[in-house]
């Protein structure tokens, strides 16, 4: 069994070890062993459960929620429906974050448009463009 440091998950994860102390704290991850010197020995099912958490945070889940979600994939034949209802809410957060980030890039998109177009007109000493003209 591959075994890792605080160090190694800390660099795999990109985040400081402070983080992976936080989530064991909050029950996030579980079963981590220690050396006899007390060091942290973390293994796959760690590394999963991290790429999980990353997942899941990246989509706006919130750390109360990734509780409660690793607490019904304890019992998941008993919460198979609550694991889906989790699953299914994010989901639809996530549908609503894209759409916003769409609208939101066309916007940038505009905005790209518009200056390029005020710095033209500066450079050819022409009138700068109206944004309301930048549908």
């Amino acid at each position: 069994m591959k075994t890792y440091s605080i160090k190694e998950i800390s660099r795999m994860f990109h985040f400081p070890s402070s983080t992976l102390r936080y989530y064991e704290d909050m029950g996030l991850l579980t079963d981590v062993e220690r050396t006899a010197s007390g060091q942290r020995i973390y293994t796959d099912k760690h590394v999963n459960r991290l790429k999980t958490i990353c997942c899941f945070k990246n989509t706006g889940m919130t750390i109360a929620q990734l509780k409660e979600f690793f607490s019904y994939e304890i019992r998941e034949d008993d919460c198979i429906d609550d694991i889906l209802l989790l699953l299914e809410e994010q989901k639809e957060s996530v549908s609503a974050q894209i759409t916003q980030m769409q609208k939101d890039y066309i916007h940038v998109c505009k905005k790209i448009r518009y200056y390029k177009d005020i710095k033209k007109s500066l450079e050819t000493q022409a009138p700068h463009p109206d944004w309301k003209d930048y549908k």
